[in-house]
């Protein structure tokens, strides 16, 4: 079979065409015959993760070694990228109950990634399940991450009809999920990116959008029970101006600072500082799943590209022209 190999780290051409031998699925496994991908921030760091400083790391310093050494310190130790995938189950092994061949799939592999493949072993009980059948494979490809992540933490937030949200970073996998979900538990949804991204954010539901290059939402004045933001670009300091009196930021992703924010809060203010992270499983992409079957969640894909392209697809996300998601097609 053919898989898009990441032969070193380095620039989008490092993504090269390779034969490979096909796997063969374990008595608990499925093997999904790859429809499409996705190309997301995990693979884009993963291509290049050599070349990323600790500084410019999403996560608490202490993180980055173990990151370092799972992706591999001087040559990729995971080959094929690709952490979303839909596909069609071609085979399942003789244990598995839940799935059959012919079963069209959709699901998230974190960082075992190898969805850059035309065939993927996928144990039955991980992070897959049948597709959306009001989505296309592509569309199918690039929605579980985001959604995973954006899904679980919202859910402990406890979000009340009314109540006014805040989405900073809404354009990227997990902003846009959570702009939808946040609207389905009856917020009203603010939606902050940059210029290229704002028809996009509007076309997932925002009531408002802010293009971050022109206006800075921490000194427009409003004020939002929530805000998430996703990559931890704004500071409490300069947040906590733009919070209701009891309203909350919640980090995504965040460093040591954000850490320390968390537990000064926790002990003073009625403001609160939220680091968290989510952990995908099967039940939760099974309720994604169901919001996307009732309209709340869609998919705005914004390119395809063949698996010929890979390279170009990376590149493409990276010159910051995207105006959605972007899939790679398996089909050669």
């Amino acid at each position: 079979m053919k898989a898009i190999e990441l032969t070193k780290f380095g620039p989008p051409d490092v993504l090269q065409i390779k034969e490979v031998k096909k796997p063969t699925p374990k008595a608990n496994e499925i093997l999904v015959r790859v429809q499409a991908t996705s190309v997301n921030y995990g693979d884009l760091a993963a291509r290049n993760f050599k070349n990323i400083p600790a500084r410019e790391f999403n996560m608490p310093l202490l993180l980055w070694l173990p990151a370092r050494l799972a992706f591999g310190l001087n040559k990729p130790n995971i080959k094929v990228l690709g952490s979303e995938f839909s596909g069609e189950v071609e085979v399942v092994g003789k244990d598995v109950q839940h799935f059959k061949a012919g079963d069209p799939v959709f699901g998230y592999r974190g960082q075992s990634m190898g969805a850059y493949a035309e065939y993927l072993c996928i144990p039955e009980d991980a992070t897959v399940t049948r597709k959306p059948a009001n989505l296309s494979y592509e569309e199918a490809a690039v929605v579980p991450y985001g959604a995973l992540m954006a899904l679980p933490l919202l859910q402990k937030m406890d979000i009340q009809p009314g109540q006014k949200v805040l989405v900073n970073g809404a354009s990227g996998g997990i902003g846009a999920a959570a702009v939808q979900i946040a609207k389905h538990f009856g917020a009203e949804v603010t939606g902050v990116c940059g210029t290229a991204r704002l028809e996009f954010v509007k076309a997932l539901g925002a009531d408002k959008v802010i293009d971050y290059t022109q206006e800075d939402f921490t000194q427009n004045g409003e004020t939002y029970d929530l805000i998430f933001d996703v990559l931890g670009k704004s500071s409490f300091v300069d947040s906590k101006n733009s919070l209701t009196p009891n309203g909350r930021v919640l980090y995504a992703s965040f460093k040591l600072r954000h850490l320390l924010d968390m537990l000064w809060t926790s002990m003073f203010g009625s403001r609160k500082v939220i680091c968290a992270l989510a952990s995908e499983s099967q039940e939760s992409l099974a309720a994604i799943k169901e919001l996307i079957e009732a309209g709340k969640i869609k998919a705005v894909v914004d390119q395809c590209f063949p698996m010929e392209q890979a390279a170009e697809a990376h590149r493409y996300i990276e010159s910051g022209q995207k105006k959605g998601y972007v899939a790679i097609t398996m089909e050669s």
